[in-house]
């Protein structure tokens, strides 16, 4: 059965123990933008993308441009401050292919709070997928049932604290897929946010990483294992660490195996936004890059009473 369970499309900040009954809604400080940005046009040696913004950071609307004339739009509509719809078209030789465009429609039952559903439609109007997803009372996902074509699957998340860390278990119709730890660790630059996941194949261990977070949210290193199913125990595969300027904007990135060393390094130049976004970052020694067209939304003068004219 289709397992949508990675929950991609969902949801749920566990950041720093919060918890959101609701769908994540990307804002502008998701794309490493600050200020009231209107669209950003990212350009690589690779293709186009375009993200678009409301006047409250939400992003409304993205395009990926793969040549002339096929295209990838994602639309996304709030009422009330929920995200209720998302829609994905797929553009083709600058047709609409309606068979592989989509629509998500997500809704809340007034009479079941502790609900929100998800439908999906293609737009030749064949149902593909309806999620129902549930939350305790502290508002956390507890259960997903996923209903298509091909039956009814039903994931589990299990919350498990302990001391300072709290354990969230993901579970596929009873079967263990994945796990987090989250925990924190105070040093003396602040306190350190380390998120463990691993990931489960038929219930048996396969893959981890490792995130540890910095006191200001950056990521100080991510370290990858795999399952030596012999040794029984996780081996670290390779790992990286990451080295910003004192502006916070990354610097460096050191990548070790158990016999190499790799170094990038990431050279940015900056607008004249007062907040600093980079328009141009240059990543060495690939000498790859990434050049970003900004636009911001106008900033309201302000009279003499303090309102705006």
């Amino acid at each position: 059965m289709i397992k949508k369970y990675l929950f991609v499309f969902i949801l749920l900040t566990t950041h720093f123990g919060m918890f959101s009954q609701d769908l994540q809604m990307l804002k502008v400080q998701d794309f490493d933008l600050r200020g009231n940005v209107k669209s950003c046009l990212v350009i690589t040696d690779y293709g186009k993308e375009l993200f678009e913004f409301d006047e409250d950071g939400f992003l409304i609307r993205t395009i990926t441009q793969y040549n002339e004339t096929d295209q990838d739009i994602t639309l996304y509509k709030y009422e009330e401050g929920h995200l209720v719809e998302k829609r994905m078209e797929s553009y083709k030789d600058n047709i609409l292919d309606a068979a592989t465009s989509m629509v998500n429609f997500y809704t809340r039952d007034s009479l079941q709070p502790g609900k929100l559903f998800e439908r999906i439609v293609s737009y030749d109007k064949e149902f593909l997928e309806q999620q129902e997803y549930m939350f305790d009372g502290e508002e956390r996902l507890v259960k997903i049932i996923t209903s298509n074509a091909e039956g009814v699957d039903e994931s589990t998340v299990e919350y498990v604290p302990y001391k300072n860390e709290l354990t969230t278990s993901y579970f596929g119709n009873g079967v263990l897929e994945k796990s987090v730890r989250t925990s924190e660790k105070k040093t003396a630059n602040g306190t350190q946010k380390i998120i463990l996941t691993k990931e489960f194949i038929g219930g048996e261990p396969n893959k981890a990483t490792e995130e540890v977070f910095n006191a200001n949210g950056r990521m100080d290193s991510e370290e990858f294992f795999q399952f030596n199913a012999v040794q029984k125990k996780f081996e670290s595969e390779r790992k990286r660490i990451y080295s910003y300027d004192v502006e916070g904007m990354l610097e460096k990135v050191t990548t070790r195996t158990s016999n190499s060393e790799s170094i990038k390094e990431y050279i940015h130049q900056f607008d004249n936004n007062p907040e600093k976004n980079w328009i141009k970052q240059i990543i060495t020694p690939d000498n790859t890059y990434s050049t970003r067209r900004i636009t911001y939304f106008p900033v309201a003068e302000v009279g003499e009473e303090g309102e705006p004219n």
